[in-house]
């Protein structure tokens, strides 16, 4: 036995030094996707149209004018492209973990992210579109958002041009579908993305239209790891002959992608690689400096977990009490609930409950859909702490309160409730310390809580590790006097016992 733990620590420096990526040289990563076949680029295909999509014909193929892009690329280097699926804002760091070769999902290049990749030269020059209801009069341009609630994507140019305009009420969201569709069940006044989004999730919406012409200009490129000039400038020099011989232009004309603003890709582009400037000062502030906004979130969190355990607690006594005491089809419908709630992901009862029932005319505020959702799903799981807390209660003590001549009510209230909720206090501290953590699944539903918070903060900045460190820091400070309480509760519950 002894041997076997003095190899603990050997094992882990090997797992650790097998899980660490080997660095690559700028000389051998043409080689290595050329040996192996396949040119890896990272994407994220929940992203949409029309970068990358599930083909609707064969979801089980991807399709897009960047999935059109990648094969030509692939073809120039004599390999086939394979797609690595990424969350969008995690794409340049798992590029720079060596998970992908180059990662291209329409990422703009900007100052910061050229500090820690390389990138090609612009293969799409895009523009800002701002889009509201078919029916609002009152915003015509960027300029008439002042007291507004606009939606955008995290980590985008979009973002950073609404958090610098005074009075606008920014809302952050996962994927681009998502904000439309608040948009047209009045939920936002407005979204500000990229055109080709605009063009694809807004245009077509009868309930939607373009407010004002295209603003700004920014470039897509193609993030290269650093060191990798090799193969930075095959990809130039790729990107330089599609555009020469039409088949980029082609590419985006099949996708109805192709404006004026493409010309300039003709132009020599290829000496300075322009960039947006505006996120440069995010980069450099110090930490201190948003620690604020992460508070806020925190703030955000404390408040969803504990209205959310409040609704738990409650209903999950409601539901034990009919499960077990309650006449049929009541207590059917009690057991059938737990089931239901406990059998199924977390995630999707919140997409219901948030972009589902507007379907059948009840719209919800992120707000409200994030207490019913964590509170319902909790509930369930209460609900069996308190059923085990009841039958560990002896029989006899409700034996004894009926022949005291106490109603079946009374005695459950008076008697058996008491001992019970005992049993089960220890388990549903515990629950309310996992709910802490939960609480950062209604991110999904445009609720801006402590991860959601420190996700945008990262994309923008590229700093994962400082406000991680932060970011954990603040779950602990939430979470362990709970912690603690459970401890104290636990002792005294077993002193009460003897």
């Amino acid at each position: 036995m002894k041997n076997i733990q003095r190899l603990f620590p050997l094992l882990i420096v090997m797992a650790l030094w097998l899980a660490w990526p080997a660095p690559s040289t700028a000389a051998d990563s043409l080689e290595k996707i050329q040996q192996r076949g396949y040119l890896l680029w990272g994407s994220d295909a929940e992203g949409g149209a029309p970068y990358i999509f599930p083909d609707p014909k064969d979801p089980t193929q991807f399709i897009g004018f960047e999935v059109d892009l990648a094969e030509e690329i692939a073809r120039e280097l004599g390999v086939t492209a394979r797609q690595a699926q990424n969350a969008w804002d995690s794409l340049i760091p798992a590029l720079m973990r060596g998970d992908s070769d180059i990662a291209m999902n329409g990422i703009e290049i900007t100052p910061q992210r050229q500090q820690e990749v390389l990138f090609s030269q612009p293969y799409y020059i895009y523009t800002e579109q701002l889009v509201v209801g078919r029916d609002e009069t009152a915003i015509k341009g960027i300029d008439d958002l002042t007291g507004k609630k606009v939606g955008t994507l995290s980590g985008t140019v979009a973002q950073d041009m609404l958090t610098k305009m005074a009075g606008v009420e920014v809302k952050i969201y996962a994927s681009q579908v998502a904000p439309y569709e608040d948009l047209a069940i009045g939920r936002l006044d407005g979204v500000l993305l990229d055109l080709p989004i605009a063009a694809y999730y807004g245009k077509p919406n009868p309930k939607l239209k373009y407010a004002g012409p295209p603003e700004g200009e920014g470039f897509y490129g193609i993030a290269i790891r650093k060191g990798d000039e090799a193969l930075q400038n095959k990809l130039d020099a790729i990107l330089a002959k599609l555009v020469s011989n039409g088949r980029l232009r082609a590419i985006y004309e099949k996708w109805d992608l192709w404006n004026d603003k493409q010309e300039k890709l003709f132009q020599d582009v290829t000496q300075e690689k322009p960039g947006y400037v505006g996120l440069e000062a995010s980069k450099r502030a110090p930490l201190y400096t948003f620690i604020p906004t992460l508070l806020k979130g925190a703030w955000v969190t404390i408040l969803i977990s504990v209205i959310s355990m409040t609704l738990a607690v409650a209903l999950g006594l409601v539901l034990t009490v009919i499960r077990l005491y309650g006449r049929p089809p009541l207590s059917s419908l009690a057991t059938g609930y737990i089931e239901l709630y406990r059998g199924t992901p977390l995630l999707i009862q919140l997409y219901i409950l948030y972009y589902g029932l507007p379907n059948i005319g009840i719209s919800l505020n992120p707000l409200a859909a994030a207490f019913l959702g964590l509170g319902m799903n909790y509930a369930a799981y209460e609900a069996e702490l308190y059923r085990a807390g009841i039958n560990a209660v002896p029989k006899g003590q409700m034996e004894a309160a009926l022949s005291l001549g106490m109603t079946r009510g009374l005695s459950v209230r008076r008697v058996i409730l008491p001992q019970a909720f005992k049993i089960a206090l220890p388990g549903v501290t515990n629950d309310f310390i996992a709910l802490f953590k939960d609480s950062s699944l209604v991110s999904v539903i445009a609720m801006v809580e402590l991860t959601k918070t420190y996700s945008i903060l990262a994309a923008s900045t590229l700093r994962f590790f400082e406000f991680g460190l932060i970011v954990a820091l603040l779950y602990f400070a939430m979470s362990y006097p709970l912690s603690l309480l459970a401890r104290r509760l636990e002792n005294r519950l077993k002193r009460s016992n003897r």
